[in-house]
């Protein structure tokens, strides 16, 4: 995975671009010495969108069936657990 300067990238972008999106080339952005940001190609994020997807039903479903097996509480009572007004 390649590493680059924000500054450089400034210089270079159309050819980082081309980098992600015709070799799938993951292109790190660091500034001072912090990675702050990626250029990654179009199908990448397609796979992090379905497997972020795949995690979110994951656990709603988890979440459900902790809530059929304890049971629930309506809003208001955990709002008033946690001292919060309305």
């Amino acid at each position: 995975m390649a590493r680059m300067n924000t500054s450089d990238v400034r210089h270079e972008f159309a050819e980082v671009i081309n980098r992600a999106a015709y070799r799938g080339e993951r292109v790190v952005l660091h500034r001072r010495g912090k990675d702050v940001a990626a250029i990654i190609s179009l199908e990448d994020l397609e796979l992090l969108e379905r497997l972020e997807d795949e995690n979110d039903v994951k656990a709603a479903k988890a979440a459900l069936r902790e809530a059929k097996k304890k049971g629930t509480k309506p809003l208001s009572q955990v709002m008033e657990e946690m001292g919060i007004e309305r």
